[in-house]
């Protein structure tokens, strides 16, 4: 198939692009349920007229319905989209890329989906739904799985929605650490009672700030629920975990103006778990919180690391460079320019 690809590539990349197109239309559409051609022509970038001619093929197709309301995918054009899922990556040209970034950094598996869900909420919906297939693929009926919080993290939980393989009434799904003291839908303590809840498993919550200062955390270190919770968060299985921006981070922690400048003067890029990493993957700054340590992470059995945007490239990239994750799952803007660190480095090296 790859190889029918390669040579229609050649012969025919007008069609090749007009099977772009028309995937990307029909993908999108699936994804938002249902949809107003206004509204799709303008996440598409893409004129009103010229979308229209093409969801009017689609729909004599067969593959979508138009509604009052705006339109849906049917069921054959949901079929049709399951058997193009397994060439879409080639389509796209992101198989090259995932094999790319997984043979430098080791990884067990790598998922690009297309675009960038800095722009498109449709492409932050598709890595939520590639980052819960993800999940389901290793998670076992009896596990225990930590997770962060940030708003892919939250979309990941929404995705849910996948044909469950098991029964999972025996795992659990725990946050990783407190919470920012942000919106309630994209904390971890909510995250982990949406994604439970899903998938039919226990979940227990961590009602603790994420920032503490030292005598509060030595407090409540010695509070016996607050310790019987972060030892079972402590002896999670799978860790899954979103990626932040250092700077962003800083500014949604709320920290004081000495510490962002310190974290920046020490040239930190991410921050994951309470940790600020620089652009090595090495820890340069750490915040007091409970939960998840550094060693924790480290032994680990699968560890995998949600995020996506070209803005977010240079994070993901700090902690491939860390080590420690097993599966990546991102978007195409960002493995893009991972793939030129990738290149700069080996130019580097040469």
């Amino acid at each position: 198939m790859r190889n029918l690809l390669e040579i229609q590539k050649q012969l025919l990349p007008d069609l090749m692009e007009t099977l772009k197109r028309r995937y990307t239309i029909l993908h999108q559409i699936m994804l938002s349920d249902i949809i107003g051609r206004r509204t799709l022509a303008a996440s598409l970038d893409m004129t009103e007229r010229v979308l229209r001619a093409e969801t009017d093929l689609l729909k004599s197709q067969g593959l979508i319905e138009i509604e009052s309301v705006g339109m849906r995918v049917s069921d054959a054009g949901r079929r049709l989209l399951d058997l193009l899922e397994p060439i879409a990556k080639s389509l796209f040209g992101l198989d090259d890329l995932e094999e790319k970034i997984r043979t430098t950094y080791g990884l067990n598996k790598v998922i690009v989906v297309p675009g960038d869900c800095e722009t498109s909420p449709f492409t932050k919906r598709e890595l939520g739904r590639a980052g819960a297939k993800a999940l389901l693929g290793v998670l076992r009926s009896e596990d225990t799985v930590a997770v962060t919080g940030g708003s892919t993290l939250a979309e990941m939980a929404d995705q849910l929605t996948l044909p469950i393989p098991l029964s999972y009434k025996n795992a659990w799904v725990v946050p990783a650490r407190g919470g920012l003291g942000e919106s309630m839908e994209i904390q971890a303590n909510t995250i982990a009672s949406t994604m439970a809840k899903r998938i039919g498993a226990n979940y227990r919550l961590l009602h603790v700030p994420d920032l503490l200062s030292e005598d509060a955390y030595q407090s409540l270190a010695l509070d016996f629920n607050i310790g019987e919770i972060v030892q079972i968060i402590r002896r999670s299985r799978i860790i899954v975990h979103g990626i932040g921006d250092a700077m962003e981070m800083t500014r949604r922690r709320k920290l004081d103006e000495a510490t962002i400048a310190e974290i920046q003067e020490e040239g930190a890029v991410a921050e994951s778990f309470g940790y600020y990493f620089n652009e090595e993957g090495q820890v340069v700054h750490t915040m007091l919180t409970m939960g998840l340590r550094l060693e924790d992470i480290i032994r680990t059995e699968v560890v995998i690391g949600i995020a996506g945007g070209k803005r977010k490239a240079k994070a993901i990239h700090a902690m491939l460079r860390f080590g420690q994750e097993d599966i990546l799952v991102t978007d195409e803007a960002a493995a893009v320019e991972i793939g030129k660190e990738i290149d700069n480095q080996n130019h580097t090296v040469l």
